[in-house]
This record gives structure tokens, sequence and C-alpha cells, in this order.
């Protein structure tokens, strides 16, 4: 392995310690069912918004910071496993995330996306979430390119204030 390899990140520590591990999925729910039920206050699984019927909150394996996914409560798969409302909320709460990501981190431009599927590259392909990722003008350098390594700017904890204290502005003009 080659020092280019490794990256020194250690603000990661306590988030690799047993007692700060996720919470882990569990058979009878998805892993973002686990997380919405699991108790745990917003802090600490970076919920930054609560619906009726959806919620959002921090990637925690984000591509930038700020990566916010926006999904519904209960797991499906696919978009037309969606109800009706469940899906006007989902995308209230897709614009709601795109605005308080301008707010907090005034992006050169934001990406939304949804991965159907693990051959469209879901990693949790049983519960549907859209990906809501802040990006800027030479964000992509050779470390991603290269390296396949992502350098973030700033722990989840400071992130998730960030986007917590931007929500309640969040709003579309227009």
């Amino acid at each position: 392995m080659s020092m280019i390899d490794r990256l020194w990140a250690g603000w990661r520590a306590n988030y690799l310690q047993t007692e700060d591990q996720p919470v882990m999925q569990t058979k009878e729910s998805t892993l973002f069912e686990t997380i919405l039920d699991s108790s745990l206050p917003d802090e600490e699984t970076y919920i930054v918004w609560r619906g009726e019927l959806c919620y959002a909150l921090l990637n925690a394996f984000p591509y930038t910071s700020g990566h916010v996914m926006v999904l519904p409560n209960r797991g499906v798969a696919d978009l037309c496993d969606l109800t009706e409302t469940e899906h006007r909320e989902l995308f209230d709460g897709v614009r709601m995330a795109v605005s308080a990501l301008r707010t907090a981190f005034a992006p050169h431009g934001v990406n939304v996306g949804i991965n159907l599927g693990r051959g469209a590259g879901a990693g949790i392909p049983d519960h549907l979430h859209v990906h809501v990722v802040p990006r800027w003008k030479g964000d992509t350098n050779f470390m991603t390119a290269i390296a396949n390594t992502r350098v973030l700017p700033e722990t989840l904890a400071s992130t998730w204030r960030r986007v917590i204290d931007a929500w309640p502005q969040a709003r579309c003009d227009g």
C-alpha cells in the first residue's frame, strides 16, 4: 500500500468507536427504518428534517459536506411503490433540502438523484432515497479521480448543525 492510499481523518475515530457505531439494520426493517425508529436524538442519527411521511438525514458516507438524503419513512424500493401523498412530501422535502443546502453552503450547483435498484448503483436498494449533494467548481480533484478518496472539510456534526440552522429558512422563491 502506498502513501497515496491513506488519508488522515482523525476526527472520524469517535465514529468508529463501538458506542458511536451507526444504527445497524435488523431483518424486520430496512436500515433507514431502523435509524428512524431508533429513539436516538437527531444529532446522533443526523436527521435534519421530519415530515409526516418522509424525512431527511445526512449521508454517513458523504460525497461532499452537506450530502443529504430525503426518503419516505417506510421502506419502499421504487417510486411506483409510493402513495401520492408520500410522493408529494418526498419531493417537497427534496426541494427544501436543495434550498437549505444553498443557504448553508452556497454551493455552485446541486446534484439531485435516485439510484433505483442495485444495478443502478443503489447501496441500499430496499429503501428508496433521493440524494441531494451540494457541488462546487473543482470539487472533483485528483483525490477522487485517482485515489478514490474524498476529502471532507468538516465533521458530520458540524454539517448537521449548518443544515439544521438553514432548514427553517428552506423555501423556494419564484
